[in-house]
C-alpha cells in the first residue's frame, strides 16, 4: 500500500523546541550552508562528567575543511573548544583515568629547546599523537615517528599506547628506485602498517609487529595489557579487504597466532571483560560480503568453534565494545541508526535507544555504563551532541549547532513509500518546499544515493557538497531521493535485489517513484530530472540510455560500461558479487547492466561531473559515456574536477559542483540560459 509517512521529532523531548519555533526569514546561498558548522565523533570521559567532540568548519582561505576538538561538561552544559590551529585534530580518545585527551594532528614538531608550534627545519611534520588535558592548556607531542601515525589505542592501564604506522622503505627499494627511477608493479609492491607501542612516562618506543607480508588493520588491547586482538590483511589495498583474519599477538614470546581465518573479511576485533573470548564481526565465509549480513561472532582465545550471536538480527551489526552488560553494537533499522546491547550467553538483543524513530550515530558509554553520548538529528534539526542515561533513554543537549539556521527558510522532509515494477516496496526522502501548496504542479528532481549499499533518510541536512537542494525547493522544486532495492537498513534480502539486477530493477525503483508523485497530483510530469553521484551517478547514467521520462541528467563519477569499470577499479571484487561473474565467462550480464550497451537511444541532455584521480570508477566510465552522447549528438557536457578522487572534497570545489548542477538543471528544466 502507497504510504506517506511523517516522523515525529526526537527533538520533541529536548529542553529547546522553540528553536523550531523562530521564524525562518531567507533562503540560504550556497556558500553560506557549505561554511556551515557540522559535529562529527563524540567520546564520553572515563567518569562520564566531560564529552570530547568534533566541530568541523569551512576555511574558504586555504580551501579545506578543518575539525577541531570541543569539550562539553555534562552537569553544566558548558562548551568550550579545547584544540586549535591550521590542520585538524581528531581521532581522540581518553586515557583510562580521564587526565587526558590523545588525537592525531599534523602540527609544527618542535626541535630540542624549542616550544611547541615552533617550526622544526621549515618541515611540515607527519601526523603524530598528541596530548592535552581536557581542562585546557598547551598540546604537546608523544610521538615523534618518521612517518604518519595511522591509529592509536590507550593500554588498560594508561601507561602505554600502541599505535600504528607503516613500514619505512627497504634497502631494496630505496635502490631500485635509484638504478631505475621510480615505478610500481600492480597488486605486488605494498606498503604494509606495523605495530608500536611507546611509554607515557618515558617516551621510549618498541615495535611489536613487522612483517612484509602482514598489514595491521585493527587491533585491541587484552583486559590484563599482554595481547593484541588484530586484523590483519595480506592486500592493505581496498580489494584486499576479504583478505582479512583475525591474529593474536602475544607481548610475553612475541608470537603471533591466527585465530580466525574465514575467506571473507573477519574484523574488528574485541575483548570480553575476563579475556578470554574475542568477539568480531564476520561473514562467515561468504563470498558476498558486499551485500551479506554482517555478523557479530565470538571465539576462544586459545582457539576452538567460531560462534554467530546474531543470526536471527537482519541487518549489519557493527561491534563497537563488549563490557560487562554485554556487547555493544549499532545498527541501522529501515532509515533509523541505533545502538543495541546482545547478550552473548543468550543471544538476546535490546535496543538502547529505546525510540524507533531514532537517528544516532557516534555513541560513547562511561566507565560505569550508566550515561551515554551521541549525534542525534531529525526532520528538523540538524545534529547536536546529546547525553543520556542509558538504562532510561532520554535525550538532553550539550550544544546549539541550530542557532546556525534559525533565519533560514528551509524545505521540509517525509518518509513516503511506493511499490515497484516486480510488487518490491520502496521507500524514499521528500523534500518539499517550506510553503509547499499539494494544488500546484512542480517540478521533479531525483537524486540518488550512491552505495548501493547507502541510504537517504529524513533529515534536516542543508549543508550538500553536489546539489544545492535547498536552492531548488526554494525555486519551487519537489526532490525525491529513494532508497533502491540494495539500500541499507532493510535486511539482507532486500540489498540482494540487484544482484544481476544492477540498473535494471534500480530503474524501476526510481521511475515507479516519479509514477507515484505524478499520481498525487502535484508533479509537472515533463519537467523531471535525475542525478546522483558513485552508484547514483550510474543508476543516473543508465537512465540516461534506457528512458525518456527525463528532462535532464546530471552523472556524477557514475559507471557507464561494467568491463571497463571491472578491468580499472579498485575493488573488482564488488562486480565479481553483483554480477556473479567476469566479462570474459557472462559478457551478456555485462551488456544487460551496463549504460553504454543503449547508447543509441539515449535523447536526455546530461551533465558528466568526474574526478580527475578517481580509482574507485575510474575516470574513463565518464569519458567513454561523454563520446557516446557526443556520437548519438546528445547534449552533454563534461567537467574534471582536477586533483580529486571518486570524492570532491574541498569547500571551493564543492562550490563549482553545486554551480554546475545548479546551472545544468536551470537550463534544461526551467529554461533558463
Amino acid at each position: 500500500m502507497k504510504k506517506i509517512i511523517v516522523i515525529v521529532s526526537i527533538f520533541l523531548i529536548f529542553p529547546y523546541i522553540c528553536l523550531s519555533q523562530q521564524v525562518q526569514k531567507r533562503t540560504p546561498t550556497i556558500d553560506e550552508l557549505l561554511s556551515l558548522k557540522s559535529l562529527g565523533s563524540t567520546a564520553i570521559s572515563p567518569d562520564g562528567k566531560y564529552v570530547a567532540y568534533s566541530v568541523r568548519e569551512t576555511d574558504w582561505k586555504h580551501n579545506r575543511y578543518i575539525s577541531q576538538i570541543w569539550i562539553a561538561e555534562i552537569e553544566t552544559g558548558e562548551n568550550f573548544q579545547l584544540t586549535r590551529g591550521k590542520n585538524s585534530a581528531g581521532s581522540f580518545r581518553w586515557s583510562p583515568d580521564g587526565k587526558w585527551l590523545a588525537f592525531l594532528t599534523q602540527r609544527d614538531m618542535p626541535a630540542e629547546g624549542t616550544a611547541p608550534g615552533e617550526k622544526k627545519n621549515g618541515k611540515i611534520a607527519s601526523t603524530q599523537i598528541w596530548l592535552i588535558s581536557p581542562r585546557g592548556g598547551e598540546a604537546f607531542p608523544l610521538t615523534k615517528c618518521e612517518r604518519s601515525i595511522i591509529s592509536f589505542r590507550w593500554s588498560p592501564n594508561g601507561k602505554k599506547i600502541a599505535y600504528t604506522t607503516s613500514q619505512p622503505q627497504s634497502k631494496k627499494m630505496k635502490n631500485r628506485k635509484e638504478k631505475y627511477s621510480d615505478f610500481k608493479i600492480v597488486e605486488k609492491d605494498y606498503t604494509m602498517n606495523e605495530l608500536w607501542v611507546i611509554d607515557i612516562n618515558t617516551g621510549k618506543t618498541k615495535k611489536l609487529i613487522s612483517e612484509k607480508d602482514k598489514n595491521i588493520n585493527q587491533f585491541s588491547w587484552s583486559p590484563d595489557g599482554s595481547k593484541f586482538a588484530l586484523t590483519i590483511v595480506t592486500d592493505p589495498t581496498p580489494k584486499g579487504f576479504e583478505t582479512a583474519d583475525i591474529y593474536i599477538f602475544n607481548q610475553v614470546d612475541s608470537s603471533l597466532e591466527k585465530l580466525v581465518s574465514y575467506k571473507g573479511p573477519d574484523s574488528s576485533p574485541v575483548w570480553s571483560p575476563d579475556g578470554y573470548y574475542i568477539a568480531f564481526n564476520s561473514s562467515m565465509g561468504r563470498n558476498d560480503f558486499y551485500y551479506c549480513n554482517t555478523e557479530i561472532c565470538i571465539v576462544r582465545v586459545d582457539g576452538g568453534k567460531v560462534e554467530k550471536l546474531t543470526g536471527d538480527f537482519d541487518e549489519n551489526a557493527y561491534i563497537m565494545s563488549w563490557e560487562e552488560k554485554g556487547i555493544y553494537f549499532t545498527a541501522l533499522q529501515r532509515t533509523y541508526y541505533h545502538l543495541f546491547l546482545l547478550n552473548p550467553l543468550t543471544k538476546k538483543i535490546k535496543r538502547i535507544t529505546e525510540s524507533y524513530e531514532f537517528f544516532g550515530y557516534s555513541y560513547s558509554l562511561s566507565k560505569d555504563l550508566n550515561l551515554m553520548t551521541f549525534v542525534s538529528a531529525d526532520a528538523e534539526h540538524i545534529g547536536e551532541v546529546c547525553y543520556s542515561m542509558v538504562d532510561n533513554f532520554q535525550p538532553h543537549r550539550l550544544t546549539d549547532m541550530n542557532d546556525q539556521i534559525k533565519d533560514f527558510t528551509l524545505g521540509k522532509r517525509e518518509l513516503i513509500r511506493w511499490v515497484s515494477k516486480d510488487g518490491t516496496e520502496i521507500e524514499g526522502v521528500l523534500y518539499k518546499p517550506a510553503d509547499f501548496d499539494p494544488g500546484k504542479k512542480y517540478p521533479l528532481l531525483v537524486i540518488i544515493h550512491g552505495g548501493p549499499t547507502g541510504i537517504n533518510r529524513a533529515l534536516l541536512d542543508p549543508q550538500q557538497r553536489y546539489y544545492p537542494i535547498e536552492q531548488w525547493l526554494a525555486k519551487g522544486a519537489v526532490i525525491l531521493r529513494p532508497n533502491y532495492r540494495g539500500s541499507a537498513g532493510y535486511g539482507e534480502k532486500f540489498r540482494s535485489l540487484n544482484v544481476r539486477n544492477l540498473g535494471v530493477g534500480d530503474a524501476w525503483d526510481v521511475i515507479s517513484g516519479v509514477d507515484y508523485l505524478i499520481s498525487l497530483g502535484f508533479v509537472d510530469e515533463s519537467r523531471v530530472g535525475a542525478m546522483g553521484w558513485s552508484q547514483g551517478g550510474y543508476i543516473s547514467a543508465f537512465l540516461a540510455t534506457n528512458s525518456n521520462r527525463f528532462k535532464a541528467i546530471s552523472v556524477g563519477a557514475g559507471i557507464s560500461d561494467w568491463m571497463t569499470y571491472y578491468v580499472n577499479t579498485d575493488i573488482t571484487p564488488f562486480t565479481i558479487q553483483y554480477l556473479k561473474a567476469n566479462p570474459w565467462d557472462d559478457p551478456e550480464i555485462y551488456a544487460k547492466t551496463s549504460p553504454i550497451t543503449n547508447i543509441k537511444n539515449a535523447t536526455t541532455p546530461t551533465l558528466i561531473q568526474h574526478g580527475e584521480f578517481d580509482k574507485r570508477v575510474p575516470i574513463p566510465n565518464g569519458f567513454e559515456l561523454y563520446r557516446g552522447l557526443k556520437d548519438q549528438n546528445v547534449p552533454v557536457k563534461m567537467i574534471v574536477y582536477k586533483g580529486f578522487g571518486h570524492g570532491i572534497t574541498k569547500p571551493k570545489s564543492n562550490r563549482a559542483v553545486l554551480q554546475h548542477n545548479w546551472e545544468w538543471f536551470n537550463k534544461w528544466i526551467w529554461g533558463e540560459e
